[in-house]
Formats: C-alpha cells, structure tokens, sequence
C-alpha cells in the first residue's frame, strides 16, 4: 500500500461514514506494529466502532491489544468531550444569567461545531505531546481527521471573547469558539504539525462511488486550501474481477471501474491505493489482517442458506401507499452523504405524480444531482433546487446590512469570519426551505436533504425565527412558524434513508434522536442498495448479504416503519427506473 511507504509518525483517515476508514485505520495500525513499531491508535469517530473491531472495551484511556504486541488503542467520546467543554464555558455563569440564557448557551452548544472543537481539543494534546501522552510510540494513527471547517475555525482573527461578552454575536457558530484565544498557540502547532508532511500524511478514505469520490475531491480541495497538500487516497471495497455468473455482480463491477476511470482531475495526481471487497465485515485480527491482500470474487464459498435469515417483504410501495392516502404534505427525506436520499426522494415523488397527485421536488443539496436523477419529466411533477450559495450570500448580506451596521471595524471584520462558517450556510438554507414548506398546505411537497437536527435546535433556541414569529405576533395570537409545521406529524414525514452497513446504521440512529429533541419524530426509515434484498447469486455477494441482517435487525429497533430497496444491477436513474423502486404506474411521461 502506497499509503503505508515510509509513514510519518501521525497519520489521520478521513472520508464519508460507512467507506471503512476505521477497517482502514485499525488494518494500517496492525500493519505497522507487526514491523515492530510501536503505534497508538485513537478513535475521534462519533460512530467508532474500534473496539468492536478488536473485541476489547476500550475508551477514553490507552489500551493494550493483548494479540498484537505494540499496538494500543484510544477511543475519543466525542460527546463526552462536547459535554466537558460545554461546562467549561457555561459553568462560571450559571447563577450569574438567567436561566432562559443560561439554556440558551447550552442550546448553541448542543451542534456539529462544539462537537468538533471539543474533540479537536481531545487530540491536540495528542498532536502536539502536551501532556506527554504520545512520548514513547512510533505512529499515532487516527481514525476521523478534522474537517477543513474545524481547523478554519480555530484559525479565525479576533477576540471572540470579547465578541461575544458585548452581545454581538449570531446564530451559528460563534458560540463553540468562547475562549478559543487561551488555547490559539496550542492550536497553531497543532495545524503546523498536520501541514507538515514530515510528521503528518492525510488519507482519504473513500468508496468506488460517485457521491463517495466526490466528497474526498471536496476534502482535498478544502484541505489543501488551507496548507494541508500531502495527501493519499484509498479506495476501499472495490469488487473484484467478477466470474460472469451473477449479473448483478458484473454490473457492480463495471459500474465502480467506471467510476475509477472518471476520476476527477484533483485526484488523479495524488497516490491512490485500491483495497479489494471482502465477504465479511472487518471485525478481529483475522479478518483485519487480510484486508490489504488481494482477492477474486470467485475463492469464497457460497454462504449457508440460513445465513441470509428471512428479509421481510418491506417493499417501498407500501411507504407511498401511506402517504398517497393524503392530498397534500411535507415529506422530507434525511440522512448522511451517500446513501441514496436523493434517488429515495425522487422515486417517492416520481410514484405520487403517477396516482395523480401535485407534486413539488426540491434539493437543498449543493450537489444536486435531481435533473440527472429524473432524467426526463412526468405530468403532475416540478423541480426545484434551493441553491445554498445564492440562500448563504443573501443571507450574509442582509446580516452584514443589519447587524453589521452597527458595528465597529474590528467587530465588522470578526463578524463576517463568522458568517463564512458552515453553519450559516444551514440557517440561511433553513430559511429559503422554510418558504417551500408553505406549499405544503395544498400539495405535496418532497424535499432532498432537509436541514439537519443541529440546524433546528439552533434557530428554535436562539430565536433567530420561531421565537422572533412568536415575540412579534404575541402570546394571544395564533400563528405557526415552519418549525411547528415540521412538528406537526400530521403535516410532515421525516423519512430517514440509510444502509444496512454499521455506520450509516448509527449516523442516522443520532440524526433521529436529534430531531427527537426538536420535537420532530421521523416517520419511517428506508433502507438503501440492499444486497441481501436483491438475493445475490455470487458467493461473495452472498457472504456480504448475510452480515446485512443484523444491520436489518438494529434497524427494526429504531424505526415504527421501514422499507428496504434492494440494490440493482443499474442505477435508477429516469422516470421509469424510478418507478420501478416503488412498483407504480407510469403515466405522462
């Protein structure tokens, strides 16, 4: 593995949720301990599942691995660290603030970005030996580098103390940066080691998938914007030359080379390493220890029958049977990158435009893969996209114009450092969403990629819109904001799409119980490209269709409803394709 050539001592593995960057990690560290290095491996991943890996409990203390001499391992609870910082920062004014501002602190707390810091913090320490915790090993190996965003905010100008302190901060993301100057020399070594090639190298982890190679293009760019350039690739999963017997296996295959050779052109000059699909999860020293070698689709055996267990017959059509029952709605399909939303969001509203019903589709993904997705129109059926830049830029502008307005160069100057973060971005779409919601009244209404927990929680605490309706229309006055829409089961389904793969599986567990404490219970779960659905004939495929049920089951725990999409041998791209996800009629093509 080109990545592993004459490693530096830290290397971090980043990428979308459910491509295997903690498989990658946890191989890569076996890999280098069994050269008789000593290597540290650490978790900042929110879904880690590195002791699952090795079947050890391991946590927030260095752990041994008893089986491979060398190697310890560090899990970093993300929201522990999260729930320490907050205190940190909310601790010296309990008493001293009202209790409504006192929660309302802790509610901006509660995001993405405090979650981030706070575990940037957790290995700081680590990156740059402050407590002396690395002294000792070879290679500390981390699985879930910092995003591009997490290191552009701790590299922000200003006193955001003093920011804050005079009441002029906004809704986004000023609240997870009180008291980030204590610590910006700490912060500033910490970057300058992950620029530096000779300690740092960054892997990014991805699958043989379109949105998966496109979100690693995105990280190299956003990363290298800001100096961190000595970056590898591995493409993880990639299936081996198939024997010709199982259509749906040919067709994976030829369509992930296809996806290789259009490589963009930002990643093509980068080293790139292919790891091979294999039969099962990744879970022990075994399994780990083959990762790296190559295979060929024809040398498993065929799994049990047994092992595939009984799927029940959870067809999509039966989500669209349910909602169909109405004339109107919001139907919001949520969930993290690359599992299928878009394709989920378009098939449902493709099937409510062929029984004869009004239908709005709209993305608020910056990707916006909707046209390509549609590929043709139906009667009954229109498009849209909400673009993020255009809602970000009128929504700067009109802060700039306002708040700005009344500030002092310096604080002008922090202020628009703020408005760069990600966050506004989600509460400046929020508001360009919330105006689509309205529609809903008397049609239906699909939205692709649906503001996140984070995003609500924010805007309903800090009353940059349900709160500021509710002080402008007064307490004897009734009105609904889009929040309260959104709460109103009766008025929306949140739809959450997923993967019968471990990560996914967790990721969209979270999304739910963030919504849950917005006050917005999901509808259903859908679960995408299921193997074990599609009944693969291949002895590979089989192998890896078994390790779905279990995934399938978990899934049962968390949702009153679900679906299961079975993977096919092309993607559903076009009207009729799309109809076919949901067993519906065809009419005004």
């Amino acid at each position: 593995m080109k990545f592993l050539d004459d490693p530096p001592r830290f290397l971090f593995f980043t990428g979308k949720g459910g491509v295997g960057k903690t498989s990658i990690a946890c191989a890569s560290a076996i890999a280098l301990a069994r050269d008789g290095r000593r290597v540290l491996l650490v978790s900042t991943d929110p879904a880690s599942n590195v002791g699952q890996v090795f079947g050890l409990s391991i946590g927030n203390t260095i752990t041994p691995i008893a089986a491979i001499s060398g190697l310890f391992a560090l899990e970093i609870d993300p929201e522990q660290a999260a729930e320490a910082y907050r205190e940190r920062i909310v601790g010296p004014v309990r008493g001293l603030l009202p209790d409504a501002e006192i929660a309302s602190i802790t509610e901006q707390l509660s995001g993405s970005c405090t979650t981030e810091i706070a575990s940037f913090n957790e290995f700081t320490a680590l990156l740059t030996d402050a407590d002396g915790i690395t002294d000792g090993f070879d290679h500390v190996l981390f699985d879930t580098a910092p995003t591009g965003h997490t290191i552009r905010l701790l590299q922000l100008p200003g006193s955001w103390t003093d920011f804050l302190d005079d009441g002029k901060g906004d809704a986004s993301c000023l609240g997870p940066l009180a008291g980030l100057d204590k610590q910006r020399t700490i912060y500033a070594d910490a970057v300058a080691a992950l620029a530096d090639q000779s300690r740092t190298r960054l892997v990014l982890v991805a699958r043989a998938q379109r949105a998966s190679i496109a979100e690693i293009a995105r990280t190299h760019t956003e990363l290298a914007d800001i100096g961190l350039t000595h970056q590898y690739v591995v493409v993880n999963g990639v299936l081996p030359n198939p024997d010709g017997h199982d259509a749906l296996e040919t067709a994976i295959h030829d369509r992930e080379q296809g996806v290789l050779a259009a490589l963009p052109a930002n990643l093509r000059t980068l080293p790139l390493d292919e790891v091979d699909l294999k039969p099962t999860n990744m879970v022990g020293i075994d399994a780990l220890d083959s990762l790296f070698t190559a295979s060929t689709a024809g040398e498993y055996e065929p799994a049990p029958a047994t092992a595939l267990g009984e799927i029940v017959d959870r067809p999509l059509s039966a989500l669209v049977d349910e909602l169909a029952a109405n004339d109107h709605g919001l139907i919001m399909c949520m969930g993290k990158g690359g599992v299928g939303k878009t394709t989920v969001a378009a098939a449902i509203a493709v099937a409510l435009a062929g029984r004869g019903h009004q239908v709005h589709l709209t993305t608020t993904d910056p990707a916006a893969h909707l046209a390509d997705t549609l590929d043709g129109s139906i009667t009954g059926l229109e498009v849209s996209r909400i673009d993020p830049a255009e809602a970000t830029a009128t929504y700067r502008d009109r802060v700039l114009t306002t708040k700005g307005a009344r500030l002092d160069e310096q604080g002008r100057a922090t202020l628009i450092e703020d408005l760069k973060s990600p966050c506004t971005e989600e509460v400046a779409v929020f508001q360009a969403f919330s105006r689509v919601i309205h529609e809903s009244r008397r049609t239906f209404v699909v939205v692709d990629t649906a503001p996140t927990g984070h995003t609500l929680l924010l805007l309903d605490a800090t009353g940059s819109y349900h709160r500021e309706i509710a002080r402008q229309m007064g307490e004897n006055t009734n009105f609904t904001t889009p929040l309260m829409r959104l709460q109103n089961p009766q008025e929306t389904k949140v739809i959450l799409v997923s993967l019968a793969e471990t990560t996914p599986r967790l990721e969209a567990a979270g999304l739910q119980a963030d919504l849950e404490r917005a006050g917005i219970h999901p509808w259903a779960w859908v679960v995408n490209n299921s193997l074990a659905a599609a009944h693969p004939t291949s002895a590979l495929l089989q192998r890896r269709a078994a390790a779905e049920v279990v995934e399938l089951t978990a899934i049962t725990d968390h949702a009153e409803r679900y679906a299961v999409v079975p993977m096919l041998a092309e993607e559903p791209v076009g009207v009729v394709a799309l109809t076919a996800l949901t067993g519906s009629a065809v009419s005004g093509v």
